[in-house]
């Protein structure tokens, strides 16, 4: 369950309820007791991620497992005959025009 921010908008009473996400965003202010003074604050979330995998900078680290493309594959390396890979058809030995 989330840490809501309250403030009431008569008095300026300030209070933190730990609340469900369907929880309503006014209730009455236990000071003043304004029937919908205290109306639910935008502040910051404080989270922190740790775990396998998920760091502070939103990046994964890649997993040992994952292997750089291998140089004879794909367009970049010329290796489909594609002309944007700089070759010509496949089996044809000439380069594109």
């Amino acid at each position: 369950m989330p840490l809501y921010e309250y403030r009431c908008e008569g008095c300026g009473q300030s209070e933190e309820r730990l609340e469900s996400l369907s929880a309503p965003e006014v209730h009455a202010c236990p000071a003043c007791q304004a029937p919908e003074g205290m109306r639910r604050q935008l502040s910051v979330a404080a989270f922190s991620l740790s775990g396998g995998g998920w760091y502070k900078g939103a990046a994964s680290e890649p997993s040992p497992s994952a292997e750089a493309p291998k140089p004879s594959h794909g367009c970049g390396a010329g290796g489909c005959g594609c002309p944007l890979a700089g070759s010509g058809p496949v089996g044809s030995g000439s380069p594109a025009v």
